[in-house]
This record gives structure tokens, sequence and C-alpha cells, in this order.
């Protein structure tokens, strides 16, 4: 689908209808693509959604050339929740995965970022560049310092993601007052191979394109790694701290920083 000449537009989710549109396309790449569940999952409906969406805030991508009754009008979202909403929420998301002391002992202005996902119909054009436009107008109004967020790699087969796991955790693993780490409960170690026997391409052929855009701009991942059964995933926690971004990336994301 050429994307370019489509009428997108990005925006704050403010109604109800934009919020149960960003849910059905959660479903539709999380649960139908992915094969995840929740408890919370209304497969009657196909609604994706959990106990933390009335905190966050959705950044929402609309092709205003789609019927918003139909709900399916939205074609890109991010979930955004500020250390201020996590307050009110109790919790940020990550912390049912992730130790986040280091992070929130910052005294630093955090942005936890989640369920980012594109329609697959626009995952080659112009979605996924605006959803970042999008993030960094945020992040400057904010006055934003650190990014996280869980990032998911397809399966729940250690084994399988040896490759990935491993070559994250040696070349991109945050530094200690950045390094969030999975709970001792749930604890899954990520250095399941040493450097040299690492086939670095491949590795990096089975990290998604998500995580990929973190890591070029000087992003980090913390230790250790998160097993979600119910949701056919393998978690880690990503982190960008903006004043530690690459020249490249504040060249082409500056806003950002």
């Amino acid at each position: 689908m050429d994307t370019q000449s489509l009428p997108l537009t990005l925006s704050l989710a403010t109604s109800d209808e934009d919020l149960r549109a960003s849910e059905r396309l959660r479903y539709q790449v999380f649960v139908e693509e992915l094969g995840g569940d929740g408890a919370q999952v209304d497969h009657e409906n196909r609604f994706e959604r959990d106990r933390f969406d009335p905190y966050f805030e959705h950044l929402v991508l609309i092709d205003e050339s789609r019927d918003r009754a139909n709900l399916d009008h939205v074609v890109g979202v991010y979930r955004l929740l500020s250390s201020d909403r996590a307050a009110d929420c109790g919790q940020f998301y990550s912390e049912d995965e992730f130790d986040l002391s280091v992070l929130k002992t910052s005294e630093r202005k955090l942005l936890e970022l989640g369920r980012s996902c594109v329609h697959r119909d626009f995952r080659r054009g112009l979605a996924l560049p605006m959803l970042w436009d999008g993030l960094a107008d945020y992040v400057r109004h904010h006055d934003i310092e650190v990014l996280f967020g869980v990032a998911s790699l397809h399966g729940t087969d250690v084994n399988a993601l040896k490759g990935p796991l491993s070559h994250l955790h040696h070349a991109h693993l945050a530094p200690p007052e950045l390094r969030p780490k999975a709970l001792s409960d749930v604890y899954q170690p990520m250095d399941l191979m040493p450097p040299d026997q690492i086939d670095r391409v491949a590795a990096m052929r089975q990290v998604p394109a998500l995580i990929k855009s973190y890591l070029r701009v000087g992003g980090f991942v913390g230790d250790g790694a998160f097993v979600d059964h119910a949701f056919n995933t393998t978690d880690v926690c990503l982190v960008v701290d903006t004043a530690r971004m690459s020249a490249s990336a504040r060249a082409r994301y500056g806003d950002l920083a």
C-alpha cells in the first residue's frame, strides 16, 4: 500500500472511539498476528486491553479515509505514561516484570512507552516515522529525560532466541545507573552465549524493527529478560537517555534530545 498519499493525522487520543480503535489495532497485531493473550483481552469484540489503559495517554495515528464507526481508523499507536501519571496509577506497567529502582530514584523525568504497533498495511510507509515525530514532540513539550519500556521478541523458546538475547546483553547493556533488572522470581539471563560465538548478523535479523530503532538512537537494554507465556513473547527492558543519544541520532531526532 502506498501510504505516502493517504490522509494520515497524529494526535493524542481524546475520544472513547479513538481508544477503542487503538485497542482493536492492538488486538489485530498482538493477538491475531503474534498469538498473545491476557486476562482482560476481549476476544468476542476483538479488543486488547489491560488495567493500565485508563492511566496512559495514547498517541494515535489516524487514517482519515477510514470510517470511524468501524473502529479501524487508528493505524498506529504508542502508549505513554509519565512519572506524574504513574503516581496516580501506583506503578509503571514495566514494574510487573522489571525492577525500575535505578530509574525511579534518579530524580529525572521519566516516560514509559508501550503497546507500540502499526497496522500491517502501513509498516513500510510514513507510519512509524510519524509516530516517532509525535513522540519527539511529546518529549520536548514535557521535558522528558529518560524513556523506557518493555519491548518484545516474538516467542518464548529462550534457546531459539539465545543469539539475539546474548547480542543485546553483550553489545547494548545499559550502564549501572540506567539498568533495570528483571524481577528475581522471573529473571531470565540474557548472556546465554559468549560474544565470540554469536553470529551478530543472524542475531539482529531476529530483533524486531522497533527494538532496532531504539538501539540506533543510542538505547540500551536492562539486565535479564522476562518470558511472558500468556503473551507469547520474551520481554526486555529498553532505556533511552536523551542526554546520551548518538550524534547521528541527534541529527535525525534532534527533538528527542
